[in-house]
This record gives C-alpha cells, structure tokens and sequence, in this order.
C-alpha cells in the first residue's frame, strides 16, 4: 500500500473474546503514524456518510487510514445483501479522489460463513482483497492467567485479583472452560460481581508481624513480601511466587488467602535502632526507659500502623539511614534475637506508655480454636479493634526470603485454623 496506495479491505474472522476489537483500535498505538477510525452505523448504510467519514479521518493521518467495522451484520436486518452492498461503496471510493490514499477496511465478523460471503463480493474487485480466511485467534491460553491479572490491576489501583478471592488456580480453571480470552474476562467479570465477602466486617482483628531489621538488605527483603505504601500489606502474588512448584500445588491456598484477607495481615519492619534504646536491661521489668526514645518509636511506621493513624502520602517506605546509632543497634539485636519474649515485654509496655492498651504473651481462643499473641492490642476504632502481634525476632544471617516466606506460611496457617477456615491436623 506504501508503494501503490489505494484502498484494501480485509474481512477479520475471530471468535467473539477473541480480541479482535482490541486488537484493531490499538494498531495506532503501535503503529502511530497510521490513524484507526471506527465506522458508524450510517456510514455502512450510505455511500456519502462513509466518504465524508473517510476524508475527515483522514485529514489527521499521515501515513494512512484503518477504518473498522465491528460486526455490524449482527444488528443489521437485510444481512444477506450487506457484503455486496458494502464492497461496491469501497470500490467506488477506490475509483475516485480516494485512490491514491492509503485506506484499509477491516471488518470484523464472528462468523466464518459470513467473512466467506465478504470475500466473495469482492469477485469483481478482487484487487482491493487482501485476504480472504484471515483469523485471529489471540494469545495462547498459557498467557491468559498473566493477561487477566494485568488488566484487573491496571483498572483497580495495582490490587490483585487475589485480594478479592480470585486466585491464579480459578483462573486456570476458568480458562480451561473457555474458548477465548474475552470470555475467560467476561467469567472472572461475573465471579467478581458475586463478590460479597463481609470478611473484613466479620474480623475483629488486624494481624501484624512485626520483623525487626538492621540494614537495607533486610529492609528489601521484608518489603518484597509487602505493599508498603498500603501499611505493609502483606502482597499475595509475591508471597506465592516464592513457594516451590510442591507447595504451590499442595497448599490450602484458598483457606490461607481468606486468612489474609480476613486478618488484614500486614509484615512490617522495624529499625532495630528504632528498638534498641528501649529494649535495654530486658530483665529489669521497671527498667526508665527515656522518653526521647518512646517518642522516637512513635514515629515508626509499626506505631502507625497498630495506632490506625497509616497515611501513605506520610509514611513514605522504611529506608536504611547508615549511622553510629544504626551500627550500636545492630550489635545490640544479635544479643536479644535468643529471647524474643522479653522484647515482646518491652514492646508491650511501651505501646501502653503511647497511649495503647496492650498486653504480652495473650492466649486467644475463638470456636475453632487458640491462638497466641507476643503482643496484644485493644484500640479504639471500630474496624479492627483488636491486634494480634507476631513478633518475628530473627537475626540478621536468617532473614532471608525463604525464612520469610515459611514464616508468613507458619502464620497464615495458624490464623486460618483460628478462624475455622482450616481444621486442625
């Protein structure tokens, strides 16, 4: 067409979903020297509404014209007589002022009888056809999982469709019963729609870990896990990426994600420098702690977090801060790593010394069962007024993201049991 210019007309086979529409209206974007314009309804109808279409159309192109027709034959009544009535409005354009631009018209059918009857009126015009059983079939069925995934994040702020109980097996199982990408969308679509969970209603507790950390490496480590910017969130999808191949097929998956919604369970680091300071002397139960240090932890994004006062456009990610105080406070931690309960202890008291009303070492227990708490929150707010904190005090060498892979497991786990989504083995 670059070389001759003049009209051409392909009739585009697809199943309905199989991403013909998309795929049609978003050649300008890889293609931008080319402008997609899509017909209306008169413009099929009437030989001057599709000419005056085509000349506006083509005032902002440079390189030349896709006009698209959408399966217009679905809603028209004389559908028999459409193709020829069409390709003779081409062939006229093609003869006029028209023929030396550059113009493709795809039309996009779902019915393989009706693309034949397409290519078939072009018989007299054969030169304007470029090919006559072309189909798209969309991606292969192994990308349709990523695909799906991708889309709902774009359109809802970055969540995954784990987050409102679509896991990446339901997707699997969608798509093995559907014959296009656009129907395997449609399926989720609905799946979301039914989507009335009052699990975060139901809760009353927020679970948090809360892992201590003494240089950057840790801090990324942690945060990989996690959604920083919505309070430590704990990220389904990253969690998930880091099981082996057994585990991920093993797994309770499902009761384990209800969990996490249901507990809202966050992973939060903490500065050990943050800690260290407050946590002297851990045997003295009326050790003065100074209150230069209380405020200090005031500040720490786990206090905002247990305090219900998180604001992400103030919160900005915990980042290490290379100091004399952070090099004391990392020597400090591996003496205190062998007995987290008095760290707990400590943390507890100074919570209650901010104002929270928090307890160390409280047992739980519901209908389905126990579960303890290194630190408990009572707060006053009314979502999530109970915190359950798992104090994650491992050492620096054993924060790796396999330890903390099995330990947001280990949790899951235990929080699924409570709440009855598991039974206990």
């Amino acid at each position: 067409m670059r070389v001759s210019g003049g009209i051409r007309f392909l009739p585009l086979y697809g199943q309905s979903g199989s991403g013909k529409s998309s795929a049609a209206l978003e050649l300008a974007t890889h293609l931008p020297e080319l402008k997609v314009a899509h017909l209306s309804r008169d413009a099929i109808e009437d030989a001057s509404v599709l000419r005056t279409e085509v000349e506006a159309a083509l005032i902002n192109s440079r390189e030349g014209l896709v006009a698209v027709v959408d399966q217009y034959e679905e809603a028209a009544a004389e559908r028999a007589a459409i193709p020829t009535s069409f390709v003779e409005k081409l062939a006229l354009l093609d003869r006029g002022e028209l023929r030396s631009k550059r113009i493709l018209f795809i039309w996009l059918t779902t019915s393989r009888h009706f693309q034949q009857q397409l290519a078939s009126a072009t018989s007299r015009n054969r030169r304007i056809l470029l090919d006559e059983t072309y189909e798209l079939k969309g991606p292969e069925k192994t990308e349709w999982p990523g695909i799906i995934q991708e889309t709902f994040q774009f359109h809802n702020n970055g969540q995954d469709l784990a987050d409102y109980e679509v896991l990446e097996q339901d997707l699997e199982d969608i798509n093995q019963c559907s014959a296009t990408l656009g129907s395997s969308i449609e399926q989720v679509g609905e799946r979301l729609f039914k989507y009335t969970s009052d699990l975060h209603d139901l809760s009353q507790y927020l679970v948090v870990m809360l892992w201590p950390v003494t240089d950057g490496l840790r801090i990324t480590r942690i945060q990989q896990f996690t959604d920083p910017h919505q309070g430590y969130k704990v990220d389904w999808s990253a969690w998930f990426r880091q099981l082996n191949a057994d585990d991920q097929k093993q797994l309770p998956l499902r009761e384990y994600n209800r969990a996490r919604l249901y507990f809202d369970l966050r992973l939060v680091p903490v500065a050990a420098a943050d800690l260290h300071k407050l946590c002297l002397d851990l045997d003295d139960i009326e050790y003065k702690i100074a209150n230069t240090y209380v405020d200090r932890f005031k500040s720490t994004h786990f206090f905002s977090v247990v305090n219900n006062s998180w604001k992400p456009e103030v919160n900005a990610p915990l980042r290490e801060r290379e100091s004399r105080r952070a090099d004391e406070a990392r020597a400090w931690y591996e003496t205190v790593t062998s007995d987290p309960t008095k760290l707990g202890r400590r943390i507890a008291r100074v919570l209650t010394e901010l104002g929270l009303t928090a307890k160390h070492e409280q047992t739980l227990s519901s209908t389905h069962g126990k579960v303890r708490a290194d630190v408990f929150i009572e707060r006053r707010c009314e979502l999530k007024p109970k915190v359950i904190v798992e104090l994650k005090a491992f050492s620096a060498e054993n924060t790796m993201p396999s330890t903390i892979c099995s330990q947001v497991q280990t949790t899951l786990r235990r929080h699924a049991q409570f709440a009855g989504f598991l039974q206990r083995q």
